[in-house]
């Protein structure tokens, strides 16, 4: 069993939002449950904010389960950040008191005032960076940088189309390809979302629901695009892809529904987010050096998780978190 410190203190209890069927939103219960304790690998983590994604509201539905989840109580939860309060034996990355943001598709369970995980699945905050949007940035900051810079290959002076730009993913894909030099075209609808592109670093906003999204699209890019990011997927992307020149390039996070149609001439490349020491190393060198903002549409406590969910049905621009500790 690990060895716990003394202090902090750490509660034989927590509350948590815990489900105990598939369902809706309702579903959705605060209760308390026992403190994790962590293996000789994992570390305890404290939650300060923990984010809100579909991802969480397919599992809630019952529409999959990750490995480690298929027995209820569960809860549920991806990503989010905190401060390391215990660690097991064998954990020599961080130390008491890390302020750190982690990422466990597996065993999801950061709805919660606390959580364990592999030492390898965090990394710590940068300095300057808020917890708050730490913990709406794990998951999605991950999956935003690795189609950037290890998918898509971005290079300096390309054009890109980061289609689902407002979303938790595409806000932070918009600023990461802006920072490796690239002119970014972003799809936004209505004038809040235009406003958000623009402001995160898009030369150009189209509305891709529009009727002539296509001749926005050419007058935006006369010379054409180099790389689609698309974070969404649908018969609005593919008319988009239609006026793609041969060789262009297509990345796209697994998950994305419709998946994107191949086409002759295009190069297409699906992605996993992947998570470990060195991941969130490069992270954090990115987010200090693209000065990195991360929208957040709304906070909620975690007794409302329930709501949560049901906000993410009504659209949001940015990510939607649990504000779990206060400060």
């Amino acid at each position: 069993m690990a060895k716990r410190t003394a202090e902090p203190a750490i509660p034989s209890t927590m509350m948590a939002a815990v489900i105990d069927r598939h369902g809706g939103p309702s579903v959705f219960k605060l209760r308390e449950m026992p403190t994790p304790e962590p293996k000789p690998d994992q570390v305890l983590i404290e939650i300060h904010t923990a984010g809100v994604g579909s991802w969480d509201a397919e599992m809630r539905a019952g529409d999959f389960s990750p490995s480690g989840q298929r027995r209820f109580p569960r809860i549920l939860g991806v990503d989010g950040s905190g401060t390391v309060v215990a660690k097991g034996n064998g954990v020599r990355r961080f130390a008491i008191g890390d302020r750190v943001w982690a990422y466990d598709f597996e065993n999801a369970g950061f709805y919660a005032q606390y959580v364990v995980v592999d030492a390898d699945n965090a990394g710590r905050v940068p300095g300057r960076m808020p917890l708050r949007s730490a913990g709406a940035a794990a998951v999605t900051g991950l999956t935003a940088l690795q189609g950037v810079v290890d998918s898509a290959e971005i290079r300096r002076g390309e054009t890109v189309l980061v289609f689902g730009a407002t979303g938790a993913v595409g806000t932070l894909a918009v600023q990461f390809a802006k920072w490796r030099g690239a002119s970014v075209i972003a799809t936004a609808t209505g004038r809040k979302a235009t406003t958000l592109v623009r402001t995160l670093g898009a030369r150009k906003a189209i509305d891709a629901r529009a009727r002539d999204a296509a001749e926005q699209l050419a007058s935006a890019a006369p010379d054409g695009v180099d790389v689609v990011l698309a974070f969404a997927g649908g018969g609005e992307l593919e008319r988009l892809l239609y006026l793609l020149p041969r060789g262009a390039r297509l990345v796209y996070p697994n998950g994305v529904e419709p998946k994107p149609r191949k086409r002759a001439g295009m190069r297409i490349r699906a992605y996993d987010a992947e998570v470990g020491a060195s991941e969130f190393a490069k992270l954090a060198r990115a987010t200090v050096a693209s000065r990195l903002d991360v929208p957040i549409d709304g906070t909620y406590p975690l007794s409302q998780a329930g709501n949560a969910h049901r906000r993410l049905k009504k659209g949001v621009l940015g990510r939607l978190v649990l504000g779990v500790r206060r400060g």
